[in-house]
């Protein structure tokens, strides 16, 4: 039988190789070609997080430091940081949950979360994703300051403005542009720069 913390890498492994998300980076490769060993890493880190299991089940441990919340974080900050994956479905909440359940379960000597996680993975078959993906380009970072929304409905009187009977565009002349005047050079060598009017 494997050492609990060897149950705790692997299930680790299995819990984030079951998340559609991350199925999903890694399958189209967002996170580049390495992507299947960015995973591997991944596993990893969050591991590396928790203290050092003992070397076999029952034996007195170290409660893990790590909270839901924190767990969340980094899961949501690797993804975003290695897959430049926004993960916005709040999926990542389960994914720390479950390894916090695992963890919780080996400090205790039940091993049956690691089995479970170990079932699921090896009878997942092909992994169904209904998760949707933006592409929404290159973006710059803005202040929460200086965007001000999206304008309300209420602003337009609650009325959505039917834009399929607008007038067709009309082609008109356009006025001939005025030619600049050539540029006057003085006795000196200078050129002189004309003043604009104002319109």
């Amino acid at each position: 039988m494997a050492s609990p913390q060897t149950l705790f890498d692997t299930g680790i492994w299995y819990a984030l190789a079951l998340w559609p998300a991350l199925h999903t980076a890694v399958s189209n490769s967002w996170g580049g070609p390495s992507s299947t060993d960015k995973r591997d890493w991944f596993a990893g880190a969050v591991s590396e997080l928790f203290p050092a299991l003992p070397p076999a089940l029952g034996l007195a441990t170290i409660p893990a430091p790590v909270d839901l919340d924190d767990l969340g974080s980094v899961l949501l900050q690797v993804m975003q940081d290695e897959f430049e994956c926004n993960v916005e479905d709040d999926s990542e909440v389960e994914v720390a949950l479950t390894i916090l359940r695992l963890r919780r379960g080996l400090e205790e000597g039940n091993d049956s979360e690691a089995r479970t996680l170990e079932h699921r993975w090896r009878n997942r078959g092909a992994m169904k994703s209904d998760i949707k993906v933006i592409d929404n380009g290159p973006q710059e970072e803005m202040d929460e300051e200086e965007f001000e929304g999206f304008s309300d409905d209420e602003e337009m009187g609650g009325v959505d403005v039917d834009m399929s009977d607008a007038p067709a565009l009309v082609e008109t002349e356009r006025p001939a542009k005025k030619e600049k005047p050539k540029p006057q050079v003085d006795d000196d060598g200078f050129t002189s720069v004309p003043v604009r009017r104002k319109r």
